[in-house]
Order: structure tokens, then sequence, then C-alpha cells
């Protein structure tokens, strides 16, 4: 059964929550969905919690799932769909949110990295997108 995990984060000097969904694994969650907002979390992590009165919070990374994230801005709304599907085609996944423009992608562990940086970088260099590195994990 999936459960909503809050992450806190820091954005311009006050501090957010932003929920993700996670299945119960034991005593701790796996992290079923691409963060957002939040940093240094995963695909596929598994978290321990702390429970503050009936809510999950994360409290700390108990296994790194070897994912990276990235968290991007597409300037053209239009153009998030055929953004997303260049990176499926470089073996990323990719979530949309509820701001229309911004998407979280998932590198799997087994996805070098170099490919998709190229990629990020010309898009921004031809101001498509802008990008962070929201969560890396080198081989």
């Amino acid at each position: 059964m999936q459960e909503k995990v809050l992450l806190l984060y820091e954005e311009g000097g006050s501090y957010k929550i932003e929920s993700v969904w996670a299945t119960k694994i034991g005593e701790n969650y796996r992290i079923d969905n691409v963060p957002f907002f939040a940093k240094n979390i995963a695909l596929d992590d598994i978290v321990s919690v702390e429970n503050d009165n009936g809510e999950l919070y994360f409290d700390s990374l108990i296994e790194a799932s070897g994912n990276s994230v990235i968290q991007l801005v597409v300037f053209d709304e239009s153009k998030v769909e055929s953004v997303g599907a260049e990176l499926v085609k470089l073996g990323c996944g990719w979530e949309g949110s509820h701001i229309k423009n911004l998407i979280s992608v998932n590198i799997p562990k087994d996805k070098s990295y170099s490919d998709v940086k190229n990629f990020l970088e010309v898009g921004e260099k031809q101001k498509k997108w802008e990008y962070q590195e929201a969560c890396l994990v080198f081989k």
C-alpha cells in the first residue's frame, strides 16, 4: 500500500514540504516517484520516516537506489511531451508536475549520465530549458 512521505526542502531561504508516494518495506519506505523539488532523494531509495501525528516525514536515507534525479523547467510548455520523449529515448523516465512546464527526470542506475548531460547542456545553451542536478550518483 502506498503512503505519502513528506520531504522538507529549502527554497528562497524558507522551508517547504513536498510529498512523494512510498511503499512500506519492513520498518522503512521505498520512494515510488521522482521528487520535483527536494534534493538528494531518488526513485527507489529506501528511507526511514518519523511519524508526527499520522504524517510521515523523511528522517534518513537507509539505502540509495543508485538512480539520479534531474529537475527540468521547459520554457515552452507545449514542448514538455517531446522533451520527455527524448529523455525516454536516452533511457530515462520522467514525471510531469502540477506546474505544467516542470518535470522530474529519473536516470536509472544502469544508464550513463554523459549522454543525458550532453542533451541537457545543448537544450540549456539553446535556451529551451533550465535544469538542476537534484540527486546525482556516479558509477
